[in-house]
């Protein structure tokens, strides 16, 4: 029986900066930003704008009447929670109108828990072919003003629909994973922002791809020849491109060629976007599918998912038959069309934004479908969709 990705798509802000305009506003050449670091834009997001809307705005455009009455667990993978006991699917799953008897709950390790989620979802549908599980991996990476990780920052929601008999992509039983305990990158409750020793972490992400890469080569004999394309987890885009440099000698210079053509085309959304975290690997995986025309039925795409602090996999997934019919390039395109671009020092001002802290209230307007419209008593309350 085969399991995995019926749907996918993802949301973001509507706002947006300009990587040259930041660029020449913190005093650096921007050619550190597009070629060295491999980012054009960076999406943005407003106070009213959380991991539960972005999720639940991402999901909204898969779920149907159908589904809301067969989904039997929504899980979020994320490291943006905004609450350290109750957990965003709850929320989602009441905003999107999921029948009652579901479980709902979100799973944490840095950017690896969207992979995670993907793969409990897959064991439960193996278990009950019949039903659904909804996946959304929903973040908001943030490093602070005028620090070295700020052009790696980004924010948005990727949300998968797991089933029987998927229309996209089945996932294959051939998972590799790896943990080993860094600190490479770890944020403290006491802590804003992430704390990143940046050196060590590019290091041990490449280290735990090639890990993982040469253990699944020798659990399956696959090879970089039996793979149309790699998809990565895209923390910045350069940092995918460095992994897979770091294998592209085990083949030959056509093989080679036709994988980083992939690569590049996986990279398309990220470069405007920024990192995802959680949603990274699978912001590539769409971009992938819905940039590429080389790609076609039947063809295996390997996907790494990696986690700071340390977790990462390996595994596959085959194209299924059509699968160009169930994407929504269109819809994505659209997103970014209809994104407005802010200048350097309304970013900040946005950035510096906050929500209202204990015993305050404040209201909100926004257009977004679902979005914060008033904090009070300690509560986020979300607007629904007309």
């Amino acid at each position: 029986m085969k399991i995995g990705i019926d749907r996918l798509s993802f949301f973001i802000p509507n706002l947006y900066l300009d990587m040259t305009e930041l660029a020449e506003s913190r005093g650096d050449d921007p050619a550190k930003y597009h070629i060295g670091i491999g980012q054009d834009q960076m999406a943005v997001n407003r106070a009213t704008e959380d991991i539960i809307t972005l999720g639940a705005n991402a999901a909204s455009k898969l779920v149907t009447a159908e589904d809301r009455e067969q989904i039997d667990m929504v899980i979020v993978g994320t490291e943006s929670g905004v609450d350290h006991s109750k957990a965003s699917a709850v929320i989602i799953h009441h905003l999107l109108k999921i029948q009652p008897f579901a479980r709902s709950f979100e799973v944490k390790e840095a950017c690896y828990g969207g992979t995670a989620a993907l793969h409990m979802a897959k064991e439960y549908v193996r278990n009950h072919p019949e039903r659904k599980v909804l996946v959304i991996a929903s973040d908001i990476a943030r490093y602070g003003l005028a620090t070295g990780g700020e052009v790696t920052q980004g924010v948005g929601a990727v949300a998968m629909m797991v089933t029987a008999n998927p229309r996209i992509l089945s996932i294959e039983n051939d998972s590799v994973f790896l943990t080993e305990d860094i600190y490479d990158f770890w944020r403290p409750d006491y802590s804003e922002f992430p704390v990143v020793d940046g050196p060590l972490s590019n290091a041990t992400y490449i280290e735990a791809f090639q890990k993982v890469w040469q253990q699944h080569k020798k659990q399956t004999g696959l090879t970089l020849e039996d793979y149309p394309a790699l998809c990565f987890h895209i923390p910045y885009t350069k940092m995918g491109k460095k992994a897979l440099q770091s294998v592209l000698d085990e083949t030959d210079e056509a093989n080679q060629s036709r994988l980083l053509t992939r690569y590049d085309e996986s990279i398309q959304y990220s470069r405007r976007v920024g990192n995802l975290y959680t949603g990274s690997l699978y912001l590539g995986l769409i971009s992938l599918l819905e940039n590429s025309s080389a790609l076609q039925a039947g063809d295996r795409v390997g996907l790494f998912s990696y986690g700071s602090g340390a977790v990462s996999e390996f595994f596959t997934g085959i194209l299924e038959e059509n699968y160009q019919d169930f994407l929504d390039k269109e819809d994505h395109q659209a997103l970014f069309d209809n994104r407005q671009q802010v200048s350097v020092v309304e970013y900040e001002q946005i950035f510096s934004e906050t929500l209202p802290e204990h015993g305050q209230h404040a209201a909100y307007n926004s257009d977004v479908p679902f979005s914060i419209y008033k904090v009070e008593n300690d509560i986020r309350y979300y607007k629904e969709a007309e």
